[in-house]
């Protein structure tokens, strides 16, 4: 915690600057969630897709008809 020199008043320009010092850390920190925020969309989707690929071969399977053709 930083100390305050209570000699001297608190002034509009020292709030306006801490309230930019503040803005520019929450900006960095908002800029590395979103990269890793569209990391996890792209690999929920491809997961999404895969899944969906799986669960589609299985069903094919399980419906495919066997024709079987006898010769007398």
């Amino acid at each position: 915690m930083a100390t305050v020199d209570s000699g001297r008043p608190i002034t509009r320009d020292d709030i306006e600057a801490k309230l930019r010092q503040i803005q520019g850390s929450t900006e960095a920190g908002a800029d590395a969630a979103r990269g890793a925020g569209m990391a996890g969309v792209v690999v929920g989707g491809l997961v999404l897709v895969l899944v969906a690929y799986l669960l589609g071969r299985r069903r094919g399977r399980k419906r495919r008809t066997v024709v079987e053709i006898r010769r007398i």
